[in-house]
């Protein structure tokens, strides 16, 4: 299950397919089947939580953050390994911080698994590369 970074809608895309040859079924962009962490807004944030067929996990940064910079190449490869299992998306507080405010949080980076719009499993500050890995293995 891969999400359209053009459009937010979800999309299947069997296993049997090319890797990178897929497009949404919705708006017909391209779809990244990489599963690199998607950049998205407060409004793209809500709805990919609340329609998700798959868990989310949410990167919650800023860019003037050490360790939320630290953890960016983590979560590249934790998406990379995840990829149509889950959905990794980075939500910048400093740009839209109404989920962060909404959710309680207090420092970044703060990482959330969410499974069918309900939060399962959260983990503030940075891990090592294998731990977070197993952290989202383990939540997802």
């Amino acid at each position: 299950m891969f999400r359209c970074a053009a459009c937010g809608a979800f999309n299947r895309v069997p296993s049997s397919r090319p890797a990178g040859e897929a497009t949404c079924g919705k708006c017909h962009a391209k779809l990244d089947l990489s599963g690199a962490p998607q950049e998205v807004d407060a409004q793209g944030f809500e709805r990919a939580v609340a329609s998700s067929p798959v868990p989310v996990v949410v990167d919650f940064w800023a860019p003037w953050c050490g360790p939320c910079r630290l953890a960016a190449p983590i979560l590249e490869q934790v998406g990379r390994d995840q990829a149509g299992k889950a959905l990794l998306l980075k939500v910048n507080t400093d740009e839209h911080p109404q989920p962060s405010q909404r959710l309680g949080i207090r420092g970044i980076p703060t990482f959330i698994v969410f499974r069918d719009g309900k939060e399962q499993a959260r983990q503030s500050g940075v891990l090592p590369a294998p731990a977070m890995s197993q952290w989202v293995a383990k939540n997802v």
